[in-house]
């Protein structure tokens, strides 16, 4: 099972989408084992993009993800990273396809509602960034042969 993280970023906070965005994972089949409603600080934006570092628009996505609270989860699944990126729709929401979150709801790149892990190896030093190991539930879901074989 790979396992992904999930941050509705600010603006999907402000819009009031969080229950949809939710919804759509559920939907999707991919399975909820960690939530929490937090205000990022500045230091673990840091740790979160320090992968963009050096880029010019790392202090915009610093100061943008900590202008609110973001809503973190961890969903597991089997390729949860792939499932979940196709659900989240491109970084550039006009560019995203119909039926996405990005598609349905961003309109712009600095705006785009939604982080996603960028492969499983990310969602693992993600998750653990956000969530202590006794923080993520493991359960059995009772639909999880009708959803994967």
């Amino acid at each position: 099972m790979e396992r992904t993280l999930i941050l509705v970023k600010p603006d999907g906070v402000q819009r009031g989408l969080m229950g949809e965005i939710v919804g759509r994972f559920e939907r999707r089949g991919l399975k909820l084992i960690g939530m929490k409603f937090i205000q990022m600080d500045e230091s673990l934006a840091n740790r979160h993009y320090a992968v963009h570092k050096e880029r010019p628009f790392f202090n915009d996505l610093v100061s943008y993800i900590t202008s609110g609270p973001v809503l973190a989860m961890v969903w597991e699944g089997n390729e949860a990273v792939a499932a979940a990126r196709s659900t989240i729709g491109a970084t550039k929401p006009v560019e995203a396809a119909p039926g996405s979150i990005r598609g349905d709801f961003g309109m712009e790149i600095g705006r785009n509602l939604v982080h996603g892990s960028d492969s499983p190896e990310n969602g693992v030093k993600e998750s653990n960034l956000f969530f202590k190991p006794e923080e993520l539930v493991s359960w059995s879901r009772a639909t999880e042969s009708w959803i994967c074989e």
